[in-house]
């Protein structure tokens, strides 16, 4: 009996995890690196020679990316210029925008955007919009399921009709036939 009770100790000590062992004092750690504040801009600047540009341009995707739309919509609204960093910033904030967006997305990340900007971004860029291409073709694809579904649903539903008529025609010619 004590050995099962022991038993059944051990076992509840083993599930219980890690958070009951003592936790060792930490080394202390190396200093964050400080941030340059040039890279510090709700907008990235297109400055090839700037450190931190492929850096700034990555955050400011995903920024756009995890932004909410009331974020997006107001960046939009004060990036109406046609210079090559306005239409960059705005096809970044449209490609996570609504379905509709996407295609002003992909306007604005055209061969002839990607082949002005910087050297140094044009591989993020590529992978923009070939990411936005991707989600496009998912979204068009399953727009075309969807309308295939609903085509099968209303033949589906036909058919039953079919069905129930036929059923109806059998239970008629029963009941006229006599019985033996």
């Amino acid at each position: 009996m004590t050995h099962r009770i022991v038993a059944a100790l051990a076992g509840i000590a083993l599930l219980g995890g890690c958070q009951w062992v003592p936790r060792l004092p930490q080394a202390p750690g190396p200093e964050p690196a400080a941030v340059n504040p040039a890279c510090e801009r709700e907008i990235p600047l297109l400055v090839e020679e700037n450190a931190c540009l492929l850096d700034a341009w990555v955050a400011f995707g995903l920024a756009s990316q995890r932004g909410e739309r009331q974020w997006r919509e107001t960046l939009l609204a004060r990036l109406d210029g046609e210079d090559e960093r306005s239409r960059l910033a705005r096809a970044a904030l449209l490609a996570w925008g609504s379905e509709r967006q996407w295609d002003a997305a992909a306007g604005l990340l055209d061969d002839a955007l990607i082949g002005e900007a910087p050297e140094a971004l044009q591989p993020l860029l590529r992978y923009w919009r070939n990411d936005l291409e991707g989600r496009r073709a998912l979204a068009g694809r399953l727009a075309r399921s969807e309308h295939q579904r609903q085509a099968l649903e209303a033949e589906r539903l036909e058919l039953e009709e079919k069905l129930e008529a036929l059923t109806a025609i059998e239970q008629s010619i029963n009941l006229r036939q006599p019985s033996p």
